[in-house]
């Protein structure tokens, strides 16, 4: 089974979309929202439980890494797992255990317990973004692959949206405990999930050989798929440190500079999210039309200026505006990542990779905020946010000299 020499013939004109492969779409999505919701309200909350649980700055910090930590490991074990059980049957028990271990947080007594539930939750939320890749581009037709990966996409921003501006008004009503109970809702809609979507055809006709690593060694399997899997984990670190690093410091970079409250940096968070999500959908678009590396490209091009420009603005309504363009810059990749290893792996390894290839890069992505933070401390936050301007350059180089052109073709 050959990874990197996909059959020529395998474009094709337009192919119907039907109820399933809607049904695979809207599942996936949620998947990726309800990860999206989760992380960045545990970074609104983490104040308010340090304060009850006497936790120190080390300890609350720690419930990100740890968080992130899981999501790794729970992103390879899921994602070979997919390859071998099924997509939709191991993306139900990644939203099962996501929703339960959110929820017993609301239970926890102290830091311990807290860090053993924030730990397991994260081990379902890692498998959910593969996963859900995998089965959209496998139910969707070739000429909307890109697209269609950047809407499962759009349910991380969605995620993430619905956090930054649910947060501040419940939380003082309902408290953090509260917030973590709200976690309980996707386990409803696990048993949706697994009675609603059947598993892809092209999964159960080419579904991993026998053997738990055959998925994880089809990533290695020679010297040039070796070097694809090593220029899309490094897109996909990029991706994910610059993700973090801008968006989990954003709040203080504007309270520290600008004095910006709660509320307001809610908004202006909000305003950059949106245009990361413009920013996915029109990269869909884009990629479909023009092909995956013209649109990649373009994006890291873009990501690159307006870093450096967002770094010097100071004007209230130019940083609104200009937080919207940089997001959709640096997030507008989003969706691109499933699309690609959708296009370069096989079934029999194509959720292995995209949750491994993806994860490798989030545990990458966990040192943004140390990066950021130490480099805000060492300089200043618009040194440290213009220094991340540094690894979109690298995230061009790669993709200009090993990322190669798949458009429309059909999966293997």
């Amino acid at each position: 089974m050959d990874i990197t020499n996909h059959s020529a013939a395998a474009a094709v004109g337009p192919a119907p979309v039907d109820a399933y492969a809607k049904r695979a779409l809207g599942a996936s999505m949620l998947g990726y929202a309800m990860d999206g919701f989760d992380l960045l309200i545990l970074g609104f909350m983490l104040k308010a439980i340090s304060a009850e649980l006497g936790l120190s700055g080390a300890e609350a910090g720690s419930l990100v890494t740890w968080t992130l930590g899981g999501a790794v490991v729970g992103g390879v074990v899921f994602g070979i797992l997919s390859d071998h059980v099924g997509r939709v049957r191991v993306l139900t028990w990644t939203i099962l255990i996501f929703a339960l271990f959110t929820g017993l947080c609301a239970l926890a007594t102290g830091y311990r317990d807290l860090l053993v539930y924030r730990t397991i939750a994260g081990l379902g939320l890692g498998g959910e973004f593969g996963i859900g890749m995998a089965l959209a581009a496998e139910a969707w037709p070739p000429r909307l692959r890109a697209r269609v990966s950047s809407y499962v996409g759009l349910g991380w921003q969605a995620g993430v949206l619905l956090a930054a501006l649910a947060t501040p008004l419940l939380l003082p009503v309902i408290g953090w405990r509260g917030m973590f109970a709200v976690g309980l809702l996707p386990a409803l809609v696990s048993f949706l999930v697994r009675r609603a979507v059947g598993e892809p055809a092209g999964f159960v006709a080419h579904k991993s050989p026998t053997g738990w690593l055959a998925s994880l060694r089809l990533l290695v399997k020679d010297w040039a798929t070796t070097k694809l899997s090593f220029a899309l984990f490094v897109l996909c670190s990029v991706q994910n440190f610059g993700y973090f690093g801008l968006m989990i410091w954003l709040p203080s970079y504007l309270s520290t500079r600008f004095g910006y409250g709660l509320t307001q940096s809610a908004v202006w968070t909000g305003v950059t999210i949106l245009g990361m999500a413009l920013g996915i959908l029109a990269f869909g678009e884009l990629a479909d039309r023009i092909g995956r590396r013209p649109a990649f490209l373009s994006y890291q091009a873009g990501a690159v200026v307006m870093v450096l420009v967002y770094s010097q603005l100071t004007d209230p309504t130019a940083l609104l505006i200009g937080g919207a363009v940089m997001g959709l810059f640096v997030n507008g990749m989003l969706g691109g990542y499933g699309t690609l290893m959708s296009e370069l792996y096989p079934t029999a390894a194509r959720a292995t990779a995209q949750n491994v290839l993806f994860n490798l890069g989030r545990a990458v992505g966990g040192f943004g905020p140390l990066v950021v933070g130490s480099l805000a401390s060492a300089y200043s936050f618009s040194a440290a946010i213009a220094l991340l301007a540094t690894i979109y350059v690298l995230d061009m180089i790669v993709t200009f000299l090993l990322i190669p052109e798949r458009r429309g073709l059909a999966l293997d």
